[in-house]
């Protein structure tokens, strides 16, 4: 079994890559020094070394993303918007275009690390709710495009990482009463790996956030 897991170095993606190895996986972990995924080029040439490397491919893991910082919409700059779609939208497009070929060949899977805020509007994140709001859509896309060889499902995590401080007023925000962690995620990817009847739905991993958003309008 052998997985690319994009984001790889980060908090969640170096879980997941962490889990999947500790299942028998073998696992390509990029990071940022591996690519700019916002250059499809770059998307291209990521998917060809792993696929090299580990022989083939029968799992991506969507995870790379950037521009999670909070600003108002009249303070939000072309740089801020460019940052959150490029490795996030744009990446995840383009990493999946590339591998394609080889999930189809393997009959693999694609995972889309989303986000609550692809569901939810943060006035303070308005980039990062545009990019995952079309990542969210990217799976659905990618999940008929690439239907009956791959399937193509999405997590959207809510909070797995709190501000130092801010734990007690983010776990009470859930119907749980804690906070998620990236290995809640993990657990999900290793799920959807397996989940052989599962495509084109995304697995809302937010502790029941979503249901109290009647009350919450920022991340």
């Amino acid at each position: 079994m052998r997985a690319l897991v994009t984001g790889g170095t980060g908090r969640v993606g170096s879980a997941v890559a962490e889990r999947l190895q500790a299942e028998g996986w073998s696992v390509v972990a990029a990071g940022s020094a591996d690519g700019d995924l916002a250059d499809a080029g770059a998307a291209r040439t990521l998917v060809d070394r792993a696929v090299e490397e580990l022989g083939g491919l029968d799992l991506l893991v969507n995870a790379a993303g950037e521009g999670f910082a909070p600003k108002q919409v009249d303070e939000v700059t072309e740089g801020d918007w460019d940052a959150a779609l490029g490795a996030t939208a744009k990446g995840s497009f383009f990493v999946t275009q590339a591998s394609a070929p080889h999930l189809r060949e393997s009959g693999g899977v694609v995972v889309m690390i989303e986000d609550v805020a692809a569901y939810q509007p943060w006035p303070s994140f308005a980039p990062h709710c545009a990019a995952k709001a079309a990542q969210a859509m990217l799976t659905r896309v990618f999940a008929r495009a690439l239907a009956p060889e791959v399937r193509v499902c999405g997590i959207a995590p809510g909070t797995v990482a709190a501000e130092p401080g801010q734990e007690a007023r983010r776990a009470g925000e859930t119907l749980l009463g804690r906070i998620g962690t990236p290995d809640d995620v993990a657990d999900a990817v290793v799920y959807l790996a397996g989940a052989s009847f599962v495509t084109g739905s995304s697995l809302i991993l937010d502790g029941g956030r979503l249901l109290q958003s009647g009350r919450l309008q920022e991340a």
